[in-house]
């Protein structure tokens, strides 16, 4: 029986949505301000079209717990559908009835679960959406999806409209270029990036060890995990940008300790380094002085990369051999990568006489470039800068300056273009140990929006619109001689020279 006039009833209160909201989740401010906003909006208009979010962010980072949530202060049932790998059509529009085993679509069986019309439904996985011989389901969705036609959506198996208008739809994906661009567009996009160490250490005090304690049988007086363990957890056992391995991780000692306690070992257990490591294993991530022992030669640069599941740091390797005036690139990178390479190769060549390079020095060498971990595909528009710093450290015989890290894409004649993802790269670099970050200007904007003073704390952050004044940050010593040679060489100096000699 599907609830065709049922409502859920509930008044809803502005402040006591913020409580659950905050007591449910660490964070997430501006996420919480939009929600806010919805339900100010909702609470005057209650026959407001409801909108289409959707949470985009890596895994981890609260987006399912974040639609239970939503549900949970607006005083609604809640329905999960999760989406990944659906290939058939008929799964969100219905079987019709002439068929042998037919059934109504996940969203018409959804409703009637919930049995209220307007429900919280969440759809799980937006971007890992199949598609093959039985259709697209993608393109279904964008009838349920749009709020100007879902006021009468046509299930195949029900044959008559259903007004979908008064459920709020939440979507989840981990990134967005899967998603078709119709179905993008139907969607209000509100990304979730990962989490600095600070913040992952109070979402571990206040929700993640009190849950795996109760999970695992055991008692606050029976396990005692201090701050300082969890950072040693956080940094050496879990690298990620959300908190699901360190949950997971938490409650393994959990259970060790639970064992503990059934063979007959009653006392309080103080999680310290020894114990974590001798439940756990060796150290996992080695973060302490990584970067300097890989930089501590010319032609070693660390560059900051964007992935699905959170930011990361990357290394870039160069060196020169005598040959014919070869170029290798290697590592597992694509297309984009590689052209990043050839415009750093085509600026440090066209500037070589500047940066103090003999002329016939990349005809008689062959040059490598190799960005480590082959195995990994990389790929991306953000990697122009740290390339060309590369080449002008081997080339030049400068080290890099220590716990510097870098992000941003070149163009032939020099200028430093803006890239995304900054929020993540940005937190990867400071679980690295970097101290130093050169990012595009542009990218300004985004540093002051999207990250805390907290974040960045112990951070300097360099912007640069042009790679010359990227060399003055990460290579001092090759831009004061390159200044002065480019003072030595402007059209005003060469008139000059002229006129003297004249």
């Amino acid at each position: 029986m599907l609830p065709w006039a049922k409502t859920s009833g509930v008044e809803i209160e502005i402040p006591k949505a913020k409580e659950i909201l905050d007591t449910d989740h660490y964070d997430l401010e501006k996420v919480k301000d939009r929600i806010l906003d919805y339900l100010s909006v909702r609470r005057l208009k209650p026959n407001m079209k409801g909108p289409i979010l959707c949470f985009v962010g890596p895994p981890g980072v609260g987006k399912t717990s974040l639609g239970k949530s939503i549900a949970r202060a607006l005083g609604r049932k809640f329905v999960r559908l999760s989406l990944g790998g659906v290939h058939d059509e008929a799964e969100i529009r219905g079987h019709r009835r002439t068929y042998i085993g037919a059934l109504p679509g996940q969203i018409i069986q959804g409703i009637r679960r919930a049995e209220t019309k307007d429900p919280v439904f969440m759809l799980d996985e937006i971007d890992k959406v199949g598609r093959d011989f039985r259709g697209d389901p993608a393109s279904a969705l964008l009838e349920a999806l749009d709020p100007e036609q879902n006021s009468s959506f046509r299930d195949n198996y029900l044959d008559v409209t259903f007004d979908l208008s008064k459920v709020l739809f939440i979507t989840t994906a981990n990134m967005l270029d899967p998603i078709a661009e119709p179905l993008r567009d139907r969607m209000e996009i509100i990304e979730l990036q990962g989490y600095s160490e600070e913040e992952k250490l109070h979402i571990a005090v206040r929700y993640l060890v009190p849950r795996q304690v109760d999970e695992n049988g055991i008692t606050a007086e029976q396990i005692e995990f201090p701050e300082d363990a969890l950072r040693y957890v956080i940094r050496h056992y879990t690298r990620e940008a959300g908190v699901r391995s360190l949950e997971r991780t938490i409650g393994t000692i959990c259970r060790k300790q639970a064992r503990r306690l059934a063979e007959g070992k009653t006392e309080k257990l103080v999680v310290t380094q020894e114990i974590i490591q001798e439940f756990l294993g060796g150290i996992k991530i080695r973060t302490e002085g990584e970067i300097e022992e890989r930089t501590e030669r010319p032609g070693v640069a660390v560059g900051l990369a964007w992935t699905p599941s959170g930011g990361d740091v990357l290394f870039v390797e160069a060196n020169a051999m005598k040959g014919k005036g070869g170029f290798t690139m290697t590592g597992q990178i694509g297309q984009v990568m590689q052209e990043s390479m050839q415009a750093a190769l085509t600026w440090v060549r066209s500037n070589a006489a500047q940066l103090g390079i003999a002329e016939n020095f990349f005809a008689d060498h062959d040059i490598h470039m190799h960005v480590p971990a082959g195995a990994i595909p990389k790929d991306g528009p953000s990697a122009g800068v740290t390339m060309a710093t590369t080449l002008v450290s081997l080339l030049t015989g400068h080290r890099i300056r220590p716990l510097l890290a870098m992000t941003g894409e070149i163009t032939l004649s020099g200028n430093v273009l803006p890239v995304g993802g900054i929020k993540e790269k940005v937190l990867a670099a400071k679980r690295a140990g970097v101290t130093h970050v050169i990012l595009p200007a542009e990218n300004k904007m985004n540093v002051e929006e999207d990250l805390t003073k907290e974040q960045i704390e112990n951070l300097t952050v360099h912007y640069v619109k042009t790679i010359d004044e990227a060399l003055r940050v990460s290579l001092p010593a090759v831009a004061e001689s390159t200044a002065a040679k480019m003072l030595s060489t402007t059209p005003a100096a060469a008139h000059d020279k002229a006129f003297a000699q004249a």
